[in-house]
């Protein structure tokens, strides 16, 4: 969960920074895709 956050906040930064060339910049697609560890062990998407 704490990565997801830090990519969701990295990806703002990015297009807040961006938005001002690229009107059209848009973020789509924060997901996981795989977790190791953790009291539910692996997952995978």
């Amino acid at each position: 969960m704490e990565a997801l956050t830090a990519v969701s906040v990295a990806a703002l930064t990015l297009y807040d920074m961006i938005k001002a060339v690229d009107p059209a910049a848009r973020i789509d697609d924060i997901r996981v895709l795989r977790k190791e560890g953790g009291r539910s062990g692996s997952w995978a998407r």
